[in-house]
């Protein structure tokens, strides 16, 4: 008689991991007295879920590439599928699912860190876990309703061939929801000789002189467009690591690309960073001189839109909230009124300026406007 958590057991050793391996069961004939005696006060346990209302849970998983693992509890084990880029919120989209071995129940309250070498080496942790119902469950299809925290309505996992399944949402996507734009174009800057009178009505932030770029951030992956759309992801490999950093959140982000030549931006290091000819070129140039990504504004978050109705203020705020700060990434302050005092600090750190930004601006995609403005150093 086989064991479904067989292939599961062959693929770990018990000795290097803190995953759960059970033992291999027994049939039922060459069970002790004891053993069925246990089994069956398991079966009866407080709490236990009955076969009308199974469990799941989705864990992050920081492997050698970021998914999502969702499990589901079915006839004492959790069939499982890995997710690259997590469950679509949103029912225009279908979304890659590989079907993986099947996993002990104890796995419902993993969380931890498997060593690097091992089967799915990398730290895994808990995104949600709830109960399910079943509609439909065949061999090429399956149906269920999540009843999570973060995780609800009706999705399909179906299989497109012998090896490849998709999931799709099949309810609508939450009220209020707004898809992740596709492009957005920057907003611009005018020039300014000096600071604006009305001084405590403005944001000063360091004008970096580097290359503007918006960054699209979406299933633990990042894309990068320059201010003119064109795509530009692969000429900065070192940023990809933002979008595993910041998941499962998705956002939409203003900033810029800058080189430093020690603690100053260097616009002709910059200039080095041109598109590469292939993967390892871009891998080379990221060694030789690593950029940074200083972001400053957030035009898109878990599908709500901040362009036009959330005031500059607050979409620091936001902004500010996701903690971003990493090897080649960051959230560089800004300041609430203090023109004079921003200006000083550009100069002193041999910066091209600031760019001050009216506290209650919307943002203007493609747009040049006076609620920003360029301002030199004095």
């Amino acid at each position: 008689m086989s064991d479904r958590l067989d292939e599961y057991r062959r693929r770990r050793d018990a000795r290097r991991t803190p995953e759960p391996i059970p033992a291999p069961r027994r049939s039922p004939e060459r069970r002790s007295e004891a053993e069925r005696r246990s089994e069956a006060e398991r079966q009866s346990e407080p709490g236990r879920q009955s076969t009308k209302d199974p469990r799941f849970v989705v864990q992050q998983h920081h492997a050698r590439s970021l998914h999502w693992d969702v499990r589901l509890e079915r006839d004492g084990v959790l069939v499982s599928f890995a997710v690259p880029r997590g469950l679509p919120r949103e029912p225009a989209r279908n979304a890659l699912a590989r079907p993986t071995e099947d996993h002990p129940l104890e796995y419902l309250d993993f969380a931890g860190e498997i060593p690097a070498g091992e089967y799915g080496g990398g730290l895994m942790t808990i995104f949600d876990r709830g109960t399910y119902e079943a509609d439909k469950w065949r061999d090429d299809e399956i149906g269920v309703t999540f009843h999570g925290e973060r995780t609800k309505g009706r999705y399909v996992f179906f299989r497109i061939d012998d090896r490849e399944w998709r999931v799709r949402r099949m309810d609508p996507a939450e009220p209020g929801w707004e898809p992740m734009p596709e492009a957005v174009r920057p907003m611009l800057a005018t020039r300014a000789a000096g600071l604006p009178l009305d001084d405590r009505d403005w944001g000063y932030e360091m004008d970096w002189g580097g290359r503007r770029v918006l960054a699209y951030i979406s299933g633990g992956r990042v894309r990068l467009t320059d201010g003119a759309g064109a795509d530009v992801t692969s000429w900065y490999p070192e940023i990809r690591a933002l979008g595993a950093a910041l998941a499962p959140a998705e956002a939409v982000l203003d900033g810029e690309i800058v080189t430093f030549d020690g603690p100053r931006p260097d616009p002709g290091l910059l200039a080095r960073r041109t598109a590469p000819k292939d993967p390892a070129a871009a891998r080379r140039a990221a060694d030789r001189t690593p950029a940074h990504l200083m972001l400053y504004d957030l035009l898109w978050l878990e599908g709500h839109s901040t362009v036009e109705l959330v005031r500059y203020a607050e979409r620091r705020e936001l902004l500010e909230s996701l903690s971003l700060a990493g090897p080649n990434w960051q959230t560089p302050p800004f300041f609430s009124g203090g023109g004079e005092f921003a200006r000083e600090t550009a100069r002193a750190q041999g910066l091209p300026g600031i760019v001050a930004k009216r506290l209650d601006s919307p943002y203007l995609p493609g747009r040049a406007s006076r609620l920003w403005m360029r301002i030199p150093p004095p």
